[in-house]
């Protein structure tokens, strides 16, 4: 029943009399028999919309039309299947100066405003994705109607900015103020039944019942929910000032004003002129045009098209319909999890039975996180199929193996699959550390083998290393590519070497930290200088997360291949506490203690003790040997792409998006500065800082 429903609901999109119209430009505009216009955006130019100049100048001559002509309302959706609009084109700030994007704004807000001012009803039809510009667009109209699929947000946060058409003030006027803010400050989306109950939209309704709920708006039976008496309250500065400190509070958790300073920006213009809309509008076009000349925004807008070249990296399709996972542990059953809950049918194998139920269990919680809608996870589940005999593998066009890091095993379990495997079919290897090489050795057919390496949480993290070797093919090197592009995470190409690049990179940064901790500096102090930086999670804290045991592990393989002068060696106590099974996070005890939530139980930097011991080259200690690592891979050929490089390690590892990668921030920061720096370390601590021979080459 509840699929049919779905398929009821998924009927073409209601265009009213522009059904038949021709396009006049990027809108297709008609009238119906009682007056009322339907304006369908459908850019001609891309794959989905977007609000830029050209846009806006032709809904400006629409509406100088209306101004004269007076129709009874006007409808605004948009034809595109994925949804109402994105936002704005980024490409238009690349290269612009601020005093061109204040005139593009301010031309944007007048087209708007006019928009607001129609004498007659204007409503908004949204549908899928409605973001940034679009929903900024949808604001400026009496009424918005959302589809049950819509999603609301403002991500403009995620590039350094935030709301710049006219978002900041109205947003608030028809929601409640300190949920719009949150959505501001934030950039999370939110879906449109959440929507509708702060009052940012007026209905929601399935997209069969969109022509009526049109009728309704039209004849005012829509009623805006009225403001609640605390969203009345924050038009009086007081009551601004006291929700303005909390939001401070709360952004400074998750980011420092030097960082990221468009947040903060964004609480003060609502502290001073939230009570005032043209003063608002005056202050978010001054502060977008300071705010995009910001380094901060220049390289978040950066990482912005680094994902893009990313997933641009998928040619094609992958063919893939039925993935078969072996191994139900923490990693094989997330992979699993999310490649269901991308649409595609999932075998889950193990030897055991207890994992492959505990995978389960554990996929349950993660899709209600990740989903967010019962239905969408019970869909997810159903493709989620426990197969303890492995009978998915004559079947499935994809087989990842997700076995322990043990080379005689993974050749046993290849030895099993590989006869069952059918024509075209795909084999897989999720490992983190062992060479493609060897794991293909066994094989009859080397050419469909591919390292597929998943980062965890699958579920949370982006990243994708799409591993060669000598005798793949480059059929099955694009299709795994594609592969990974169809469930929602970003490929990064890489040839099989040690650690490939990402464990190559982030081992020398933790080994660092625990040499760090050896010498007496407290671990609270390590892991700050290090999220001061920018770093999602300090090093010590990492390890912990990590599990002691892998970690040590890895760095321990890492400098038998790499030779001993790479990296330094273990302290001695860390084998004890292995030993001991205090292995970090997973164990309850590790570097740090856990609460029962998990939650590292850590002194406040500033309640260190007096005198407690400090480093002054700390921080250069802890970056710069990740920075030769990747250097290295460059050079080596690990990774071909300097821009990919910088995008995994932000991808893969969470490195301060703000500063754009760590090559680009190498760059800024000068490459003989930084060569210079790491030969002082090198004379200081020894061979671990020699900077590596790529350095002169990435000159060049």
């Amino acid at each position: 029943m509840g699929r049919m429903l779905n398929a009821l609901s998924k009927r073409a999109l209601e265009r009213g009399p522009a059904r038949g119209a021709e396009p006049t430009g990027h809108f297709t505009v008609s009238t119906d028999l009682h007056g009322v216009v339907w304006m369908v955006l459908d850019r001609t130019d891309k794959r989905v919309n977007t609000i830029d100049r050209p846009v806006l100048e032709e809904l400006a001559t629409h509406i100088e039309r209306f101004e004269r002509e007076k129709p009874a309302a006007v409808v605004i959706r948009s034809g595109k299947s994925a949804g109402f609009a994105a936002g704005a084109d980024i490409n238009q700030f690349v290269g612009a100066s601020a005093a061109e994007i204040k005139a593009a704004l301010e031309q944007g807000h007048q087209v708007l405003d006019r928009l607001a001012a129609l004498p007659c009803r204007t409503i908004a039809v949204i549908h899928g994705h409605c973001l940034g510009a679009g929903l900024e667009l949808a604001l400026a109209c009496d009424r918005r109607i959302a589809v049950s699929d819509a999603s609301l947000g403002f991500p403009e946060v995620m590039l350094g900015l935030h709301p710049g058409l006219g978002g900041t003030f109205r947003a608030p006027a028809v929601a409640d103020p300190v949920e719009a803010m949150t959505m501001m400050l934030t950039g999370r989306s939110m879906p449109a039944r959440r929507a509708k109950s702060i009052g940012l939209v007026d209905a929601v309704v399935e997209e069969r019942h969109v022509a009526a709920a049109v009728e309704a708006a039209f004849y005012g039976d829509l009623r805006r929910k009225p403001q609640s008496l605390q969203g009345r309250a924050m038009g009086f500065k007081p009551a601004r000032q006291f929700a303005a400190r909390m939001m401070r509070k709360k952004t400074e958790e998750k980011a420092s004003q030097a960082n990221y300073p468009a947040p903060f920006k964004l609480i003060d213009l609502w502290e001073a002129h939230g009570g005032d809309p043209k003063a608002m509008q005056r202050a978010e076009i001054d502060s977008f045009a300071e705010l995009i000349e910001t380094d901060t925004s220049k390289n978040l807008v950066r990482v912005f098209f680094l994902r893009e070249k990313m997933k641009s990296l998928k040619d094609g399709s992958s063919g893939v319909r039925h993935l078969h996972v072996v191994g139900a542990g923490a990693m094989g059953g997330e992979i699993a999890a999310w490649a269901a809950a991308q649409g595609f049918r999932v075998t889950l194998g193990d030897v055991k039975l207890a994992p492959i139920g505990a995978a389960i269990g554990k996929a349950t919680k993660m899709l209600e996180r990740a989903l967010k809608d019962p239905l969408k996870v019970r869909d997810a589940l159903d493709r989620l199929i426990p197969d303890p005999d492995g009978i998915g593998i004559a079947h499935a066009d994809l087989v990842i193996e997700a076995a322990p890091e043990k080379l005689d095993l993974k050749h046993k379990i290849y030895a099993e699959i590989e006869p069952q495997l059918k024509e075209g079919a795909l084999l897989a290897t999720n490992t983190s550390a062992l060479p493609l090489a060897d794991l293909a050795s066994g094989l009859k057919d080397p050419s469909r083998f591919v390292g597929l390496h998943f980062f965890n949480p699958v579920s949370r993290m982006q990243l994708v290393e799409i591993v060669g070797h000598d005798r793949i093919s480059s059929e099955t090197a694009r299709r795994a590519t594609a592969f990974a592009a169809e469930i929602s995470r970003l490929p990064a190409p890489v040839a099989s070497a040690p650690g490939f690049l990402v464990n190559r990179a982030l081992t020398p940064y933790m080994a660092e930290a625990l040499v760090l901790l050896d010498e007496g500096i407290p671990k609270e102090r390590i892991d700050h200088r290090a999220e001061e930086f920018g770093m999602p999670m300090g090093p010590i804290e990492l390890t912990d997360q990590v599990g002691l045991d892998i970690a040590l592990d890895v760095a321990t393989s890492l400098r038998e291949r790499l030779g001993e002068d790479t990296l330094p060696a273990a302290p001695q106590w860390l084998t004890k506490m292995v030993e001991e099974k205090r292995l970090g996070r997973k164990t309850g005890r590790g570097l740090y203690d856990y609460d029962d939530d998990g939650k590292p139980k850590k002194l406040a930097p500033e309640a260190l003790p007096d005198g407690s011991k400090d480093d002054p080259d700390m921080l250069d200690r802890l970056i710069l040997p990740m920075l030769n690592a990747v250097v290295a891979c460059i050079d080596e050929g690990v990774i071909t792409d300097e821009e990919v490089a910088d995008g995994a390690m932000i991808f893969g590892t969470g490195f301060a998006p703000f500063r754009g990668g760590p090559i680009h921030y190498a760059r800024q920061r000068g490459i003989d500065a930084i060569i210079t720096r790491m030969g002082e370390l090198e004379a200081k601590h020894g061979p671990r800082f020699k900077p590596h021979s790529g350095w002169e080459r990435l000159k060049g």
